[in-house]
């Protein structure tokens, strides 16, 4: 710490003297002059350069393609037209003071400033995503601000003596750092590219539903692996110890965590094939059924019609028989039973049945129209069902079923067929019946 200590002194000590020199030389107020020139045209130029870019990068409101986006994205960084413009101004003015009075420390100071303003503006008008303005603030201001002021190497050099031991394994703070921030860079970097490969693959509707899972799962996997290859090359982690590490790992798979290898299989191996996907409405020989909302490397998430999600293994799909009623968007039949009286000339019932439920929208004409059949003779009536075929599921959100009942029942009112209930006849024996 007192080390620290005075070497932060020796440091204001430099400065301060640098700071005479540059107050008692003819040559720094020069350069002083050219910054302040420099700014001045920098702002004169940038006021009249904004709209005319403006113009010239946006795109019409009206597209929405690839380039039009990019020239939107390129929109947001005009703030940084005017410390740009001052530093290249400022640039142009160093060589000319250096070629005069043979020094343009003061200059190149200025310059410096001008790009911590460029810093500063990037991180606090133009970034909006909170990890990379979180990274923005703590990380590149700083930087800028000691690059600005000329401490970077002695700051990179005192991180690079400061070592960390942990047993046999040692390791300077500089490292920790600059593993941390490329670290946090390269996966972020990963989950946006992510992010926008989904997005893009999601929008090929020519895809089946899972062969888009499958890519979107397979370019997670190739972003996210070249990342932490690359974070290992950053930090000079040998690929050779990486391939011991991972032989152990596998070992490991196989001998402790066969279940979470044979889901991850099982799961791709859904992907594949497509006998299940996003959307299907499934039921399991374990009674889980439900609509499958997700799905993960590891389940498959189920929603029932009541809101509950039920969490199932890939590998249930796979090692059980598994009843798929929304597979490919097919139509579903359903039947609504209904009996009538034994007085009834039952010869009218299909007629009349089968026109009612025609009648209902949702009720399709294909791959048949609706079907009255005479299931038997009961106790108290003739049975009869009717069959209907619909698009989905008899069940949550719809209740086609019930609505084809009330149909029955209004329709056998009309033609006044009467609808039977139980009928019981008691008989009493003993001498004392009456």
């Amino acid at each position: 710490m007192e080390n620290l200590v005075e070497k932060a002194r020796a440091l204001g000590a430099q400065g301060w003297e640098i700071a005479q020199a540059w107050l008692t030389s003819p040559a720094a107020w020069s350069q002083l002059a050219l910054l302040l020139l420099a700014w001045i045209a920098a702002v004169l130029a940038a006021k009249r350069l904004a709209p005319v870019l403006k113009r010239l990068i946006a795109p019409p409101e009206a597209q929405a393609h690839a380039i039009a986006n990019t020239r939107r994205f390129a929109l947001i960084f005009l703030p940084l037209l005017l410390p740009l413009l001052a530093y290249g101004f400022t640039a142009a003015g160093e060589q000319v003071t250096r070629s005069v009075f043979g020094s343009g420390a003061v200059i190149a100071f200025g310059k410096r400033v001008f790009l911590f303003l460029a810093a500063r503006i990037l991180v606090k008008d133009i970034v909006t995503d909170p990890f990379l303005r979180l990274m923005g603030r703590y990380v590149l201001v700083p930087v800028a601000a000691l690059y600005a002021l000329g401490l970077t190497d002695e700051i990179v050099a005192w991180l690079g003596g400061l070592t960390v031991t942990m047993g046999n394994i040692s390791f300077s703070v500089l490292a920790v750092a600059r593993g941390a921030i490329a670290g946090g860079l390269l996966f972020w970097l990963g989950r946006w590219s992510n992010d926008q490969s989904a997005a893009f693959i999601g929008k090929k509707q020519a895809l089946r539903p899972a062969t888009r899972t499958l890519a979107a799962k397979t370019a997670e996997i190739a972003i996210f692996g070249a990342a932490f290859l690359l974070l290992m090359n950053i930090m000079g982690v040998s690929l050779t110890s990486l391939a011991v590490l991972g032989g152990a790992i596998g070992v490991g798979l196989g001998f402790g965590l066969q279940k979470i290898a044979s889901n991850f299989i099982s799961g791709v191996i859904l992907l594949l094939e497509g006998q299940a996907t996003v959307g299907d409405f499934v039921e399991l020989d374990g009674g889980e059924a439900g609509t499958i909302v997700k799905m993960t490397a590891r389940a498959a998430i189920l929603e029932t019609f009541d809101g509950r999600w039920v969490v199932v293994p890939n590998e249930d799909f796979i090692t059980t028989r598994v009843t798929n009623y929304s597979d490919s968007g097919s139509a579903n039949r359903y039947e609504a039973p209904f009996s009538v009286s034994y007085d009834t000339d039952i010869n009218l019932v299909p007629e009349i049945i089968e026109a009612a439920v025609e009648r209902l929208d949702f009720v399709l004409e294909a791959p048949e129209e609706p079907d009255c059949e005479l299931r038997g003779f009961g106790d108290s009536g003739i049975d009869f069902a009717c069959e209907f075929w619909v698009n989905g599921i008899d069940d949550g959100r719809n209740k086609y079923t019930s609505k084809v009942l009330f149909a029955i029942w209004n329709a056998l009112k009309e033609a006044g067929i009467e609808i039977p209930y139980p009928h019981r006849v008691i008989e009493i024996k003993g001498q004392d019946a009456v």
